[in-house]
């Protein structure tokens, strides 16, 4: 028997990834898929890719007690005003994907499968982690388990344009985006937060900087973090405790080539490392797609574990290679 789901914003970048993958996930039924801008229009014309591939229309109604799990993919603080409006049934799986409850707030669990995948099997409510955030902690979490970040972290980060939402705005717009970069919220990034709490998760004694600069970069999808900090052992050692500790995890790979690059991950729920020696210093490059891995993707993720299925189910993506 399928899992009957429903969508809540479904017209934006988030929503749209969702329905791609959940119209080919085997164990699951998108009941509704709700916009208010869009109500009564076929979802395919908001999310062209989709036509041929479902006669679903995005509808004003939420029919709670029709499903047994919602996504949430309005903008931030709407989940909030969401769940203050509405009466949900209580056995009603809720899995959000704005900053509104990553601080475990409220009955939410961070949903870091690679983090604390045992608690997630067992949650109602589940928080996405941010993109920018998950592809650094996955850069981290093998040292904060062995309690080896003992300094300042550093990193430099570069996302494409749908990281920013679908609505238009001057950093967004073809013309400025095209054949440039920039820096934005350098030491002050909102992901922030949910980085620092993940790193205490595993190692409660940290209390060192992380110093975080993203970048706006020129393409659409897909995310590459620079992350380093001293580290004391070699690089062997280093592989050994990235490959233990992800070991058990389907979607996070430590790679051996000198290079990784975006195109081994964009359409993919996958994390691909890698790592190297310089002097003192440990230096972790991470790649995930910042609409799957660090968003949708994981989201799925999320709701498999959940409801016991295979953690890989819908999820068995390829790359776009070129």
């Amino acid at each position: 028997m399928k899992i009957n789901i429903g969508i809540i914003g479904g017209a934006g970048y988030t929503g749209g990834e969702l329905l791609r993958i959940l119209l080919n996930h085997p164990q699951v039924n998108i009941h509704f898929v709700n916009s208010k801008s869009q109500a009564g229009k076929p979802v395919y014309s908001t999310h062209g890719d989709l036509m041929g591939d479902t006669d679903l229309l995005f509808t004003d109604q939420m029919p709670f007690n029709e499903v047994q799990a919602i996504f949430l993919c309005s903008g931030h603080n709407e989940s909030k005003k969401f769940l203050a409006e509405n009466q949900l049934p209580e056995s009603l799986k809720i899995i959000d994907l704005s900053t509104d409850f990553r601080d475990q707030s409220n009955g939410f669990i961070y949903g870091l499968p690679e983090l604390q995948r045992d608690l997630i099997k067992t949650a109602t409510k589940i928080a996405n982690p941010g993109c920018f955030a998950t592809s650094i902690e996955l850069a981290l979490l093998p040292l904060a388990s062995a309690d080896l970040l003992k300094e300042d972290i550093h990193i430099s980060a570069v996302t494409g344009s749908t990281g920013a939402g679908q609505s238009l705005s001057a950093t967004t717009h073809f013309s400025w985006r095209n054949n440039n970069i920039s820096i934005y919220k350098a030491f002050t990034h909102q992901h922030l937060k949910e980085i620092n709490q993940s790193i205490k998760t595993l190692q409660p004694n940290f209390e060192k900087m992380v110093n975080f600069v993203p970048y706006r970069g020129n393409f659409s999808r897909g995310i590459m973090a620079n992350v380093y900090t001293k580290f004391a052992g070699t690089i062997e050692e280093a592989k050994e405790l990235y490959k233990n500790y992800y070991a058990s995890h389907p979607f996070t790979h430590i790679s051996d080539d000198a290079e990784i690059d975006l195109k081994q991950v964009v359409n993919t729920n996958k994390c691909i490392l890698h790592l190297e020696k310089h002097v003192d210093n440990l230096l972790i490059t991470s790649v995930i797609d910042n609409l799957t891995k660090g968003a949708s993707g994981q989201a799925v993720q999320n709701l498999n574990l959940v409801f016991g299925l295979e953690e890989t189910s819908g999820l068995k993506l390829k790359s776009v290679g070129f």
